[in-house]
């Protein structure tokens, strides 16, 4: 039997959204993405309003809501895991916070065998092809003007941002232009996923666009059972909409979009995982691939809270009766509805070993958590802060044949002695920033953890009762060539079968030092040339910041930008 489609891509979010603009964009090819989460409605304030971020996460309406295994470095916590239960995915709901991560991050990954064309130089186009910046310089060759994902400056008008930014500088750290530009290091004001006080989802950046094509077909709240194989080809895939039971849909490809949890999760599903764990669930094997599921790595956070001694921060609005006006505010497009609040921040090294940042910062001038709690007493600030290169690694295994059970996932936060270290580093250094001049006018003292929290065990302690994810789950299906990669570099095609690919944050092989969504959307703009037979981008040889040359001495940003 034909194909009813050329391509079936298997969750619309960010990476999902964006091949679904990239494919359909060839009239000949009929694309068909499944989303398992409801349409993300323009009517739907608590996803298109940027302050709103903290409602949907933990709601069932727009959060799948997984939970990690009790983690045993972390005093047994199971760890929420938000992920968007709506078409834009995560994209959806995250804190539209934009990074790139740092071009050496894309070195790292080229080092491995088989990864070559993934340096900077080759993902550097793609960066480029998919975003417009509305803050660069029109010649700036690190960014781009003609994409679909519009980015803007966060103004960090507030004077907390102001004094924060001035601390960074007075405790050492030199400020930088773009932190997604030449010089990552450093401190500078952020880009956003918003646009004119909308958020700017990967749905509506590269679906909503591309709705109006015949041959582009979007299905919400189906949900992907498993894929189907003939032999050792998959076909299409079976799936669950609505009251009619299951149903099946046949592909030249199928693409899996599902994300570091769902995209693992429905390969194991499928036959495509560690033999022996498939087989001891009643799965048949098409095909064994031991990295499935293995290789699970996040980042994860605290917030250093301080109140503020002046009515300058952002804790009034957070009052209920408050509400209408700023929604009042917000249609008129402007207003603290109107931004994400996360405005400024930056990234820097905690030692002096390691090469490039292993720290990230964001501030923010309230005190609150995700979910839109914040402690008494008034007016605040806080820094979020984390490790970017922790060297603990989980897994994410299925524990039952029903699609609808969330598989196990370990994240082994906190077990290495490196991860421990690091977490000591990053404390103290926010502490010292927090705790220079340009902030003492505004300084109230420190609300969380407090003065109490001392010494490193104490850190580490308070870290393991207070640490949350930062939600960037990724590299459970990883690029490569050895024995436990799961795709293949150049193709994505998952090894060992045929006409089956993935494209997410699933095969970063290793975490990317900052928020993951810029990357996951530079994978799906690279993989839809790949996907297309098309002819790739070509590098873009640039000079960027290293703080260590190619001797391993230092140095300065101006010398290195004449290096070739």
């Amino acid at each position: 039997m034909a194909p009813q489609y050329d391509f079936v891509i298997v969750g619309g979010g960010s990476a999902g959204s964006a091949l679904a603009n990239r494919l359909s964009a060839d009239p000949s090819r009929r694309v068909l993405v499944l989303e398992a989460g409801r349409p993300d409605y323009p009517w739907d304030v608590l996803i298109h309003m940027p302050a709103a971020l903290t409602y949907p996460i933990g709601n069932r309406f727009y959060d799948w809501k997984y939970a990690s295994e009790p983690e045993p470095h972390m005093g047994g916590r199971r760890i929420h895991h938000a992920r968007g239960k709506v078409l834009g995915g995560s994209s959806s709901i995250n804190g539209m916070i934009f990074q790139r991560g740092n071009p050496l991050d894309y070195e790292r990954w080229a080092a491995d065998p088989g990864m070559e064309t993934w340096d900077y130089a080759h993902c550097l186009p793609y960066f480029r092809r998919m975003e417009n910046c509305l803050a660069a310089d029109p010649d700036d060759e690190f960014r781009g003007h003609d994409g679909p994902l519009v980015l803007e400056r966060g103004p960090a008008a507030n004077p907390l941002f102001g004094a924060f930014l001035e601390a960074t500088r007075q405790a050492g750290y030199a400020p930088t232009d773009d932190v997604n530009g030449y010089r990552q290091e450093g401190f500078a004001a952020f880009d956003r996923t918003l646009h004119r006080g909308r958020r700017l989802s990967a749905s509506k950046a590269y679906v909503r666009p591309a709705m109006a094509r015949p041959n582009l077909t979007v299905r919400t709240r189906a949900l992907v059972t498993r894929v189907l194989f003939e032999g050792g080809r998959a076909v299409g895939v079976e799936y669950r909409r609505g009251p009619g039971g299951l149903r099946q849909v046949r592909a030249g490809e199928v693409i899996l979009c599902g994300g570091a949890i769902n995209s693992p999760q429905l390969l194991q599903l499928s036959g495509v995982g560690d033999a022996d764990g498939l087989r001891a669930l009643g799965i048949d094997v098409v095909q064994h691939l031991p990295g499935v599921g293995e290789n699970l790595q996040d980042h994860l956070e605290v917030y250093i809270q301080h109140a503020c001694t002046q009515p300058v921060s952002l804790q009034p609005y957070l009052a209920k009766w408050r509400a209408p006006l700023v929604g009042l505010q917000w249609l008129l497009r402007r207003g603290p509805g109107a931004t994400n609040h996360f405005e400024a921040g930056g990234f820097v090294r905690g030692n002096d070993d390691v090469d490039y940042p292993n720290l990230m910062f964001h501030f923010l001038p309230v005190a609150v958590r995700y979910d839109g709690s914040s402690p008494a007493g008034g007016h605040g600030y806080q820094v979020h802060i984390g490790p970017m290169y922790s060297d603990a690694r989980g897994s994410v295994k299925i524990r039952s044949r029903d699609p609808r059970v969330h598989p196990a996932l370990r994240f082994d936060y906190l077990s290495t002695e490196q991860d421990r270290r690091e977490w000591v580093e990053a404390v103290r250094v926010a502490r010292d920033i927090l705790g220079r001049p340009a902030l003492a006018p505004y300084d109230g003292g420190e609300i969380s953890p407090g003065p109490e929290v001392e010494t490193d065990e104490q850190i580490l302690d308070w870290v393991a009762r207070e640490g949350e994810t930062a939600l960037h789950p990724s590299c459970t299906c990883r690029m490569g060539t050895d024995d436990l990669a799961v795709v293949d570099p150049a193709t994505l095609r998952v090894h060992g079968v045929d006409g089956l690919r993935v494209v997410d944050a699933s095969v970063m092989p290793y975490v990317t030092n900052g928020n993951i969504y810029a990357p996951v959307m530079m994978i799906a703009e690279k993989a839809a040339d790949l996907i297309l037979d098309r002819e790739p981008l070509a590098p873009a040889k640039v000079a960027y910041h290293r703080h260590r040359g190619e001797s391993g001495g230092t140095v300065s940003a101006d010398l290195h930008r004449g290096e070739e």
